[in-house]
């Protein structure tokens, strides 16, 4: 490894995934920079290497202030603790196979020299597949399955991604990290895929100046739902029921904080408002065809049961 590009531990397995994940903008429901972490920490994953931080970062803009500055935190004048960026792997075995997981600092500066050494991980590590999540903020039903955004490095890809409830992104416009890196994946012929959940935002600024609107912070139900799929076509066997358990609180509580809102300010009309989300929304839920059947044959078997 170069000096910028380091490794400690090599994944024992020779069947290897990565999830990977950044502190960037497009991180609408914490689910690029959460997602990832959530994962680490399910699955008890071991640091193993990372990316140097030095020349891809800025201390400051013009006008920014502290926006890209590293953030301290001092106590009667002395340091306590400094954040810095980082950018790290980390290694599980799931179901047999081996799962590595990527956090990182999305980079401002020298970001074909930053690709070049992420795509040197991966092959490095063996990995087979890198899918990448990002989140978007958008006006959707929050008590329904997250829309999700595909962006793929290789034409190959687009068959069996169909089979994944996704919609093939027809953007235009400024790159993420992920994007950037499906572009230069594909001079590789690395597989590298990117997925992006809508996570529900509602402004009513334009209704009232008394409120401003609620958008999600974390989406557990964002996150459930890509790792769902993820879970799925990697074969990991990952006990996802307590994302499920958060994400149904998380929409009871969204719930609860409109009906709130709406019994205070009825005149926003929050309900006739998320009807018209409801009805206007095309929900693409990920069934896979495994449990398609294990449910057919449940139905089938209680049938006979109720015929003897």
């Amino acid at each position: 490894m170069t000096r910028a590009l380091s490794f400690w531990k090599t994944p024992p397995t020779d069947e290897n995934y990565m999830v990977a994940g950044w502190r960037q903008w497009a991180d609408a429901g914490s689910t690029s920079s959460g997602l990832p972490q959530y994962l680490i920490e399910l699955t008890g994953a071991e640091r193993i290497g990372s990316i140097a931080s030095q020349d891809f970062y800025l201390f400051q803009l013009p006008g920014t202030h502290h926006l890209l500055r590293p953030e301290i935190k001092l106590q009667q004048g002395y340091r306590q603790s400094l954040g810095r960026h980082t950018n790290e792997f980390y290694y599980a075995q799931c179901g047999g196979k081996g799962l590595v997981i990527f956090l990182g600092d999305e980079p401002h500066l020298n970001v074909d020299r930053y690709a070049e050494l992420f795509l040197d991980a991966v092959q490095a590590l063996a990995v087979r597949r890198v899918v990448a999540v990002g989140g978007v903020y958008g006006a959707m039903p929050f008590n329904k399955d997250r829309e999700i955004s595909c962006v793929y490095s290789l034409p190959v890809l687009k068959a069996e991604l169909e089979a994944y409830a996704v919609r093939f992104s027809d953007y235009e416009g400024g790159s993420t990290i992920g994007t950037f890196l499906a572009d230069r994946a594909e001079a590789r012929e690395i597989e590298f895929i990117d997925f992006y959940a809508f996570v529900p935002a509602y402004d009513f600024s334009s209704l009232s100046p008394l409120v401003s609107g609620i958008r999600l912070e974390a989406d557990y139900k964002a996150w459930y739902d890509l790792l769902h799929r993820f879970n799925y076509m990697f074969g990991l066997g990952l006990d996802l029921s307590d994302l499920l358990q958060q994400s149904e609180a998380l929409i009871a509580s969204v719930e609860a904080r409109l009906t709130e809102l709406d019994q205070k300010m009825p005149q926003l009309k929050i309900r006739e408002y998320l009807q018209k989300l409801t009805e206007d929304f095309k929900e693409r839920p990920f069934t896979p065809l495994d449990d398609v059947w294990e449910e057919e044959l449940g139905d089938l078997l209680n049938k006979l049961d109720g015929d003897e």
